[in-house]
């Protein structure tokens, strides 16, 4: 009777390690379940991509709008007897009081060393 509750406790086994570790182990399942749901959260965002780059492509096919935006951004573009102003900022005064700032700093270290 003892040996044929070990046989029986053998083949159980035997019949579960497929089940745990095998090829279509309940592991694997989960790690193909988990790649399957990080791809479709990138394919989602890559067809929102899509589609924005589509209605891009249709603007620009359809309306001059779009191209004249894009001249006028990327490539600096103006209009026939169109005046352009060119706004210069000038630099800000902290920028040049900074290396003088350095060199009374380094002055000041100069002069605490005996």
């Amino acid at each position: 009777m003892r040996w044929l509750t070990l046989i029986f406790v053998a083949l159980i086994a035997a019949l579960q390690y497929p089940l745990w570790l095998g090829k279509g182990s309940w592991l694997r399942v989960w790690e193909v379940d988990h790649a399957t749901t990080q791809q479709k959260e990138i394919n989602q965002k890559l067809s929102a991509r899509n589609a924005s780059l589509d209605a891009e492509v249709r603007d620009l096919k359809q309306g001059y709008d779009a191209i004249e935006e894009r001249a006028r951004s990327e490539l600096g573009m103006i209009k026939r007897d169109e005046i352009f102003f060119q706004v210069l900022e000038e630099p800000k005064p902290t920028a040049r009081a900074q290396p003088e700032a350095k060199k009374e700093d380094a002055q000041q270290v100069g002069a605490a060393k005996p």
